[in-house]
């Protein structure tokens, strides 16, 4: 009898359970609940393996390159820097004055579904100009399981290049608020990377700091104000000129443009030299030294000129400058957004830094493909290619589509 009612107790448990399991999968249940499974997930993590400061750079972590006859990554053509740094202002498109006010108007809201304000924020400005799809349309591709949380730049414009070729897709960085205004009164919104603060922490400690895309559609002189369809806070926020700067500066003031190919010249015309993509970061560079010399503390400014010299190869002058971003103290969250740091250690023979600082975004982002991508070159540096390759499939496992990682894999198994 005992026995009996033993097996009728687990047999209501396990239906329960597949019950419990079908319903979750119903999409409505699932776009409710995944959400605070991912954040109970997270919480529990932290509780048990509390999460840190960014690590300061290791002691005595210089290393010699070694001598290889290939390289696992094929070296980008760019032009070097030129040996003098003068900070030019962006050029005004013309002498005509900027509107006192300006005020586009706002493309359908789109709410953004969890981790996904990129999505969002690209489906409402591409449905400024008609596109009828919706974040949905966009995860699909560059973005296939709802746990990533970051999409890049490049992502996007990779999704607007492949599916919305009927407009174009520029970006640049260094960009400045007046060059904002002059592609708002030209009718043209922008979307910037900015900064954004969770209203609850996500494990003990948290610092709460995170990522954010805002698309720009008016600004107004008298109140110092843009105007951002803001994919989490709502549509028509207001935002302060010095708190958007200071927000944008973390992101090297990266700005995305889109716009119908009617449009190009007025595009070129604002950006000026900023049109040839080389002299536009020439010019972050400028910008960021500049900024790194008139507040040494300013720790978004090292990170910034680190950045910018990795776009040049000058990799080990990099390392220096995040260095001191590091001593500095950067938020926990920026290696789940910006791998410049990965890129510039490996290229200085850095590896033991490359493992340190991979080991720590995996820690805060346990499924970040490029953490994995860049742990598995470090790996490989130091002659493992077994583990090497458990990195690169597992980048692969968190997004298919990440082509980086299927070339190291397809690199490392053809040695």
């Amino acid at each position: 009898m005992r026995k009996n009612s033993v097996l009728t107790i687990l047999l209501v448990l396990v239906v329960v359970l597949l019950l419990g399991w079908l319903v979750y999968q119903l999409p409505a249940v699932n776009s409710r609940l995944s959400w605070r499974i991912d954040f109970a997930m997270a919480y529990l993590r932290g509780v048990l393996d509390p999460v840190e400061a960014v690590p300061t750079a290791l002691p005595q972590t210089q290393e010699a390159m070694p001598v290889a006859t290939k390289t696992p990554l094929p070296p980008p053509t760019l032009a070097p820097p030129t040996p003098t740094m003068v900070l030019s202002p962006t050029p005004a498109p013309s002498p005509t004055p900027l509107p006192a006010k300006v005020s586009l108007p706002p493309p359908l809201y789109e709410k953004q579904d969890m981790n996904n304000c990129g999505p969002a924020a690209l489906t409402m400005y591409l449905r400024f100009y008609g596109w009828e799809g919706d974040q949905t349309s966009i995860t699909d591709l560059v973005k296939p399981f709802r746990e990533d949380r970051n999409v890049n730049v490049e992502e996007l414009d990779y999704y607007v290049r492949t599916r919305v070729g009927w407009l174009t897709i520029d970006y640049r960085v260094g960009g400045d608020l007046e060059l904002l205004k002059n592609f708002l009164a030209a009718g043209i919104p922008v979307m910037i990377e900015e900064s954004f603060y969770f209203e609850e922490p996500y494990w003990p400690n948290d610092d709460l700091w995170a990522a954010h895309y805002q698309l720009l559609t008016g600004y107004d002189e008298a109140a110092q104000t843009f105007t951002g369809q803001d994919s989490f806070h709502g549509p028509d926020q207001l935002i302060d000129y010095q708190r958007l700067d200071q927000d944008w500066q973390v992101f090297n003031r990266v700005y995305i443009l889109i716009y119908p190919p009617q449009q190009e010249s007025i595009v070129k015309a604002i950006l000026g030299p900023n049109t040839d993509p080389d002299t536009n970061r020439q010019h972050a560079l400028d910008i960021a030294r500049a900024e790194s010399e008139a507040d040494p503390q300013n720790a978004y400014a090292w990170f910034n000129l680190g950045t910018n010299l990795v776009y040049f190869e000058n990799y080990l002058q990099a390392t220096i400058a995040y260095d001191k971003a590091r001593q500095l103290g950067l938020p926990q969250r920026m290696f789940r957004y910006q791998f410049g740091p990965f890129i510039a250690y490996f290229h200085s023979g850095k590896t033991d830094e490359v493992l340190a600082l991979t080991e720590y975004a995996l820690k805060i982002t346990p499924n970040s493909e490029e953490a994995w991508l860049w742990q598995g070159w470090a790996l490989y540096r130091q002659g493992d290619s077994r583990q090497a390759t458990d990195a690169f499939e597992r980048a692969l496992e968190e997004n298919p589509t990440y082509l980086d990682a299927q070339y190291a894999l397809d690199f490392v198994r053809s040695q």
